[in-house]
């Protein structure tokens, strides 16, 4: 083996060896989303440029939304379309409705949040604090909902369901940040064959499959258009494999789509238009939005220390306790994300982290936060605080220009680390309430 290593010039096999191997991951894991799904979803095809990342963040999705848990199926999918609504995310909305119904969701519940069952309707105003202000999550808001009687949640099902929230709302962080100026005017292609939701994205724009508003568009010199990701892996073979799987999908469905009545038919398509749901129609107090953490003299919110509760002593283990394994999972991404091979130095992945959980009232005794303006532009900390806090709003900014230079790789990692630093943020709140509870 010491032969060969001498043999072999750095900086030319050993590459092309990784750069084959990372294309062969993402082919696996787009292979296996087409057999399970009958498609590749826009969110994995931005994240492809980071198999490692990918893999984890498929599977703690697949887990939470798919897997064993004391949820059903459809208030899974329910909740994820209550979380992404918040931030009137149509992608995600649209996506978890066609997914609500697949799974034999209640046409009628997608009418808006007042046609819910009860149990769902009492996780609104967690879902608001938790998407907007989650400094104000308290003990007594659980209570509430494991103390109301007949419509009571049990913890298990409590803790499922705020990860769900907690991963949709940093979802829409990702959806936003990889594309800021598309989102408002996503329309929903016609439907695709099998009930299989279109795999077009908001963000997709920046791939030209949409045409970006002239009115948005940034001057020439400025503008950081993304690659598609037929120029970082070998798509053609992909494509066939993916074709050949779908027409071998097709033909054992057809069989059984022969079997269905017309009338079975029309109602299929009849509920597959309800995904066309308006956002707002799952949103009570609109007004209810980000403010900054106690930037005036009368907020009193105490910060979050992360000496007295952090996510590796508390949360983690008492998270994996209430729903088993989901722990392990979600400290994977974490590590992940922070642990990617790219250009950015850990001293820049640490300062991004560590300023979003601070614009979020979350502090580290041991950081020295002058290393954040230090590293960070103010115009990229803008960028970074929008898209964790206000994600919907970022459709009027422009990719900072610090951003520009970098490859798209690069700015999906960014993106990446905002998603993964607001997710450990609100369940972070959250988890420290439900430990409050348990002790009281």
């Amino acid at each position: 083996m010491s032969c060969l290593s001498v043999e072999v010039p750095l900086g030319h096999r050993p590459p092309q060896v990784m750069v084959n191997g990372e294309n062969e991951r993402v082919s696996l894991l787009f292979m296996k989303a087409v057999v399970s799904r009958g498609s590749v979803d826009a969110v994995s095809q931005q994240m492809a440029s980071h198999p490692q990342y990918l893999e984890s963040f498929l599977r703690t999705q697949h887990y939470i939304l798919h897997m064993d848990g004391p949820l059903p199926l459809p208030y899974r999918h329910y909740i994820a379309i209550m979380a992404a609504a918040r931030h009137h995310c149509n992608y995600l909305v649209y996506l978890h409705s066609a997914q609500f119904l697949r799974v034999g969701g209640d046409p009628q519940w997608l009418q808006g949040l007042e046609a819910a069952p009860p149990r769902l309707r009492l996780l609104d105003h967690i879902n608001k604090v938790l998407a907007h202000q989650p400094w104000l999550t308290a003990c007594s808001h659980f209570q509430a909902l494991l103390k109301s009687g007949e419509q009571c949640w049990s913890l298990a099902e409590l803790v499922q369901a705020v990860v769900i929230l907690a991963h949709c709302h940093s979802l829409c962080s990702f959806v936003f940040g990889c594309d800021t100026d598309t989102d408002a005017d996503f329309v929903p292609s016609s439907k695709s064959p099998n009930g299989v939701p279109p795999t077009f994205c908001p963000f997709d724009a920046a791939n030209g499959n949409a045409n970006v508003p002239q009115s948005l568009a940034t001057p020439s010199e400025h503008r950081t258009r993304r690659r598609s990701l037929d120029s970082s892996c070998d798509m053609v073979c992909l494509k066939e494999r993916i074709q050949k799987s779908q027409e071998e999908r097709e033909k054992r469905e057809e069989r059984l789509l022969q079997t269905h009545t017309l009338q079975q038919t029309d109602a299929e398509e009849e509920d597959e238009t309800m995904c066309f749901t308006d956002p707002t129609r799952f949103i009570t107090d609109p007004d209810l939005c980000y403010q900054e953490f106690a930037r005036r003299e009368e907020d009193h919110f105490q910060v979050f220390r992360v000496q007295d509760y952090s996510w590796e002593d508390h949360g983690f283990s008492l998270v994996n306790r209430l729903y088993s394994d989901i722990g392990h999972l979600l400290d994977d991404r974490f590590r992940s994300v922070t642990t990617l091979p790219t250009m950015h130095s850990p001293d820049l992945k640490r300062a991004i982290w560590n300023y979003i959980h601070c614009v979020l009232g979350i502090r580290y005794d041991d950081y020295d936060y002058g290393e954040v303006n230090q590293l960070l532009e103010r115009d990229f900390k803008l960028y970074i605080k929008a898209v964790a806090c206000f994600p919907d709003a970022t459709k009027t900014l422009v990719c900072p220009l610090s951003l520009a230079p970098l490859k798209t790789s690069e700015r999906i990692h960014v993106n990446l680390l905002i998603m993964e630093a607001r997710l450990q943020a609100e369940l972070l709140y959250a988890l420290r309430a439900i430990t409050q509870y348990m002790i009281a």
